[in-house]
Parts: structure tokens; C-alpha cells; sequence
């Protein structure tokens, strides 16, 4: 087992105010010559914007983007038509393909809106552009894992154009979960702390601490108090 270990303090960030950012990876103006991408995982934004404010209608190209709430609610519009609203215990998908404009703001006038950001890139380039919007409710699958994005489109959860998955878990105290990667012969796991504290890959994981995971079939994580995880595994990680 290889691993490779991302504490929450040591990401990049900005502060516009309106906008406070942590980057796992190097993005806009952080930059890291070590922290480019895991495998297929390019970015992994943790964001927070201020009620009312957002970001303004903007371009992507062949990359798909996950959107992950985690406190309050994003309004939503883009050029394919799609307009609405996406809020704690929902995911977003959007395969940008051929090319997307979007915009994102807080739905809130009053409260700050959390949320992931996570770009992935595709098995393919060009597609047509596609939006899917699903409920996630990890709370029906206490102390296991919830798949929230596969390569499938008849499958659990979104899809997306690569094949890589995606599963949360909200653990209480003392439990244990494996995780069993799907293609372990290619693919390796980040494994994202979105609260609590867990033992995983030999590492004491805190909240927001990111850990890569590779040249292994399976990882079991230990919860040390109530926590609440996301795995991610994707191709493309050096075996």
C-alpha cells in the first residue's frame, strides 16, 4: 500500500471575502508542483461563499465537475437550460464536453452556503454536454457506504464520463467499514474527512485532512468519533 498524506492546514486557499477557498490541488492562483492532481482527480475545492454572493456565468470544457453541498443551498443556471437549486444532501454532476456556461451563487441572503467542488477528468473528450441532480441521504446508510457516482448510468448515484466512483459514509463512534476498490489493478482512493476523526491507511485522519491511497484492493477505516467521509476512487494513480 502506497499513501500519500494532505493535512487540512497544508492546502492552498484564497480570501476574497465573499469567497474563502481551500485547494487540495493546485488551482487559480495556488500553486504546487507536487499537488497537481490524484490520478483522474484534478481538483478538490472546499468552498464557502457569503449570502448573495457567487460566481458569475462562466466557461468549462471536457471535465466533470461535482458539486457536493454541505451546509445551505447553491443556485444553479447554465446554457443547457438548467435552473434550480441544489442543497445539503444533494450532488451535482455536470459533464461539461463540448462546453458549458454556468453559475453558481448562494441561494441565502442571510447565510454563508459549504460546499465541494471536485473536478474529475474524462475518459473521453467532447461529449455532449449532460446535467443530473440527485438526493443523497447518508443518514439511511448509517455505519456503510452510499454510492453517489459511478462510470454507469443505470447504477447507483450520478454518472460521469470516467471511470472512477464515488461513496460517503457517516460513521458513529468505533465503527469500522472497509472499502473495496473496484479496479484495483488502476485505480487508486482519495479519502476526503468532511467531519470527525478516523484511522485510515495507517494515518490518524482529522477533519478536512486528505489522504491518497493506491497499490492496494481494499482500505478499512476506523471511526474515532462521529465522522463523515468521502471516498473517491479514481484511475490513472502511479501503481
Amino acid at each position: 500500500m502506497n499513501t500519500i498524506l494532505h493535512k487540512a492546514d497544508s492546502r492552498g486557499g484564497a480570501d476574497h471575502g465573499w469567497l474563502r477557498s481551500s485547494h487540495t490541488f493546485s488551482f487559480a492562483g495556488y500553486y504546487h508542483p507536487e499537488r497537481i492532481q490524484f490520478g483522474a482527480l484534478r481538483v478538490l475545492n472546499d468552498d464557502c461563499v457569503a449570502p448573495g454572493k457567487g460566481f458569475g456565468t462562466h466557461p468549462h470544457n471536457n471535465m466533470e465537475i461535482i458539486t457536493i453541498p454541505l451546509k445551505g443551498a447553491l443556485e444553479h443556471a447554465d446554457s443547457m437550460g438548467n435552473k434550480g437549486v441544489i442543497r445539503a444532501g444533494e450532488i451535482q454532476v455536470m459533464s461539461a464536453g463540448t462546453g458549458i456556461q454556468h453559475s453558481e451563487y448562494n441561494h441565502s441572503k442571510s447565510e454563508d452556503v459549504e460546499f465541494l467542488q471536485i473536478w474529475v477528468f474524462p475518459n473521453a473528450e467532447n461529449v455532449t454536454p449532460r446535467y443530473d441532480q440527485i438526493e443523497a441521504l447518508p443518514a439511511q446508510h448509517k455505519n456503510e457506504w452510499q454510492q453517489i457516482v459511478s462510470p454507469n448510468a443505470h447504477d447507483a448515484g450520478a454518472w460521469i464520463h470516467q471511470n472512477a466512483w464515488f461513496h460517503l459514509a457517516e460513521l458513529d463512534k468505533n465503527k469500522s467499514v472497509e472499502y473495496m476498490l473496484k479496479n484495483p489493478d488502476q485505480n487508486g482512493v482519495y479519502i476526503f474527512v468532511i467531519e470527525g476523526e478516523v484511522e485510515a491507511g495507517g494515518q490518524r485522519l482529522l477533519k478536512r485532512d486528505g489522504l491518497g491511497v493506491w497499490n492496494t484492493e481494499h482500505v478499512t477505516f476506523k471511526s474515532l468519533t462521529k465522522s463523515k467521509l468521502l471516498v473517491m476512487e479514481v484511475p490513472g494513480v502511479i501503481h
